[in-house]
């Protein structure tokens, strides 16, 4: 059984993640790249959603009794497979999932034009993934 108190408070961290990111990102890559303290804002909380969603997708496979998926891009096609996520949002937070080692670690430094992007045009997959999840969430039987 999905513990819906769980999930609902890892969504509300995701939702405030992603608030962060859209109220801190200016509008064009140079003004990003000139301001380096919205550019760390930006991809250290564009990191932590990602990484929010990565454990949404572990708590939900654990709790429904799934088989594990073996990485962070097998947990959004575990739910894809089991039909809590549509394709093209699992593809999507696929592709993100190489996000939060490149902030973390600085691997190849940080690209402003990346960190931008996936701000203003990243940020709609997040947004995806929650409605997806919060939808799934509600249409579960509920614990009596």
């Amino acid at each position: 059984m999905v513990d819906r108190d769980l999930i609902a408070a890892k969504l509300a961290e995701l939702a405030d993640r992603i608030a962060r990111v859209c109220t801190r990102c200016p509008p064009t890559v140079a003004a990003l790249r000139d301001d380096r303290d919205a550019l760390d804002v930006v991809r250290f909380n564009l990191m932590l959603a990602v990484q929010s969603c990565a454990d949404i997708a572990s708590h939900v496979i654990a709790d429904q009794g799934w088989p594990p998926a073996s990485n962070l891009a097998g947990g959004f096609n575990r739910l894809r497979d089991e039909q809590v996520l549509s394709p093209a949002t699992a593809a999507s937070l696929c592709k993100a999932v190489g996000l939060p080692n490149v902030v973390a670690h600085g691997y190849a430094g940080i690209n402003p034009a990346m960190v931008h992007t996936a701000a203003i045009e990243g940020v709609q997959d997040l947004d995806d993934f929650a409605r997806e999840v919060a939808t799934w969430v509600a249409a579960q039987p509920v614990e009596s």
